[in-house]
């Protein structure tokens, strides 16, 4: 099965919580300083809100698999629909260690596929190349054919 995953921007973390506490009628799965998330079950859904943003609103969207398997069909479903991919492989970011790629719509929303591997206790290791840098939504849209070098993002990790 695989979770749709929408990570929003919000100004004010414990307000946000407490409304989206009320409308999914659960608490978060996790509570960060900075971060909270939700694994709602109906529909599948993987929520998460941060104060890292530049401004409130959508930072990104993507799918959350479970299995290398469903990750790798999503990857092809990306190239096939003629976009270049960021492919992180293994990354920390979002208090997660997960294989993940990226791909940008024609409008320029950032989607992240990715498969989650374990919690980790900080919201993200440091990187250990330029790829890993762009954790969290891209700043651009890919630009590079795949299997190219992608270029370096503006700054780390969600803002």
């Amino acid at each position: 099965m695989k979770r749709f995953h929408v990570h929003l921007h919000v100004e004010d973390l414990n307000r946000s919580i407490a409304f989206y506490s009320a409308l999914f009628a659960a608490r978060p799965v996790r509570v960060e300083a900075d971060y909270a998330k939700w694994m709602v079950d109906d529909p599948a859904l993987n929520f998460a809100i941060s104060t890292r943003g530049e401004r409130p609103g959508i930072d990104h969207l993507g799918i959350q698999t479970e299995d290398a398997a469903e990750l790798a069909a999503l990857k092809a479903r990306a190239l096939a629909a003629d976009r270049a991919c960021l492919d992180e492989g293994s990354t920390s970011c979002c208090y997660a260690r997960s294989d993940k790629h990226w791909v940008t719509d024609p409008q320029g929303v950032a989607w992240e596929h990715f498969h989650t591997l374990a919690d980790i206790p900080v919201f993200r290791e440091a990187p250990t190349t330029a790829v890993q840098a762009a954790c969290c939504a891209p700043r651009h849209a890919p630009t590079v054919a795949t299997g190219s070098t992608p270029p370096a993002h503006e700054s780390p990790c969600c803002g």
